[in-house]
């Protein structure tokens, strides 16, 4: 019963964060300044997923190895990204250097 309680309590909180921004949309202006700042949290936020996850893949050390395929991966797939802009074209050529470099090193 413990646990519905815990569900229910963050359902809640979740909940009534989310809904406070709705409920606040079009009644009040956010400063410019502020507007500008958050375009900066979603590669923000992904920076801080990703990296760990490709710097530290076993969760132990960081490996900044030739043998470690999501350095590749991640190298490549960035690469692509600057250079092409094109989102798809980036997670697919990604995928296949991380997936041929795990074949080959492993």
């Amino acid at each position: 019963m413990d646990e519905v309680y815990m569900l229910a309590g963050m359902a809640l909180v979740t909940f009534g964060i989310r809904y406070s921004m709705f409920a606040l949309a079009g009644r009040y202006e956010f400063p410019r300044p502020l507007l500008e700042a958050l375009q900066y949290v979603p590669p923000a936020v992904l920076t801080a997923i990703i990296v760990p996850s490709v710097l530290i893949p076993t969760g132990e050390k960081v490996d900044l190895s030739l043998s470690n395929a999501y350095l590749v991966g991640a190298v490549v797939a960035a690469s692509i990204g600057w250079w092409r802009k094109n989102l798809l074209l980036t997670i697919v050529v990604g995928m296949a250097a991380f997936l041929i470099w795990q074949g080959v090193m492993g």
